[in-house]
């Protein structure tokens, strides 16, 4: 595979916006490593209605994700916003259906981090992110946190741990992504980009 061919995949959920602002950033910093590129990808909606369905195109953002986006890809970034401290059912539901994916290694030894928005301060935002990482080390992958040399860790009081990017909304989603909750959502997806690299022996 030659360098200008590493794909990224930014896979997430987002019902107001915020969670997907985060994973453009991510993308932001993915295309700042010579040779690696981001693939936006999203899930549809579920519903407790049997009979309700998404549309096979989404409307507007990433198109929906297919299996083969996990098996190309060089390395993941799982994004969703909190639900009880929790990732949102739709991209839970997405995971469960990746036993293909799981039997075969398909991504085994890739590495992998985790972003997410929350609607409250203390929304649980730790504790979502905490969540997306157990089907990611079932699957094999290598995850990857932000080190306490990005200097926003330090000074953020809006979003962004250590255990990935993060983001408090407001309740109505509304709330802007601060410069620390921005800087270290680059920086996120810049180290997953380098680490790719790296693991290719590039």
């Amino acid at each position: 595979m030659k360098q200008a061919d590493l794909s990224i995949l930014i896979l997430y959920y987002s019902r107001q916006g915020s969670t997907r602002k985060i994973a453009e950033l991510l993308a932001q910093g993915v295309e700042s490593v010579s040779g690696c590129e981001a693939r936006l990808r999203t899930v549809p909606p579920v519903s407790t209605v049997a009979e309700a369905t998404a549309p096979a195109i989404p409307a507007d953002g990433a198109p929906y994700v297919e299996p083969s986006d996990l098996e190309e890809c060089a390395g993941l970034a799982l994004g969703s916003p909190t639900r009880f401290g929790n990732m949102a059912a739709p991209l839970k539901y997405f995971l469960d259906g990746t036993s293909a994916q799981w039997l075969s290694g398909a991504l085994a030894g890739k590495p992998a981090c985790v972003f997410t928005s929350t609607g409250s301060l203390h929304g649980g935002q730790e504790a979502t992110l905490l969540s997306m990482m157990v089907p990611l080390l079932h699957h094999g992958m290598l995850l990857l946190g932000l080190p306490y040399t990005q200097p926003a860790l330090m000074t953020t009081s809006t979003g962004g741990t250590p255990y990935g990017a993060s983001h408090w909304s407001g309740p109505n989603g509304d709330r802007p992504l601060s410069d620390d909750s921005r800087a270290l959502s680059v920086a996120l997806g810049k180290r997953l980009a380098e680490a790719a690299v790296r693991l290719r022996g590039q």
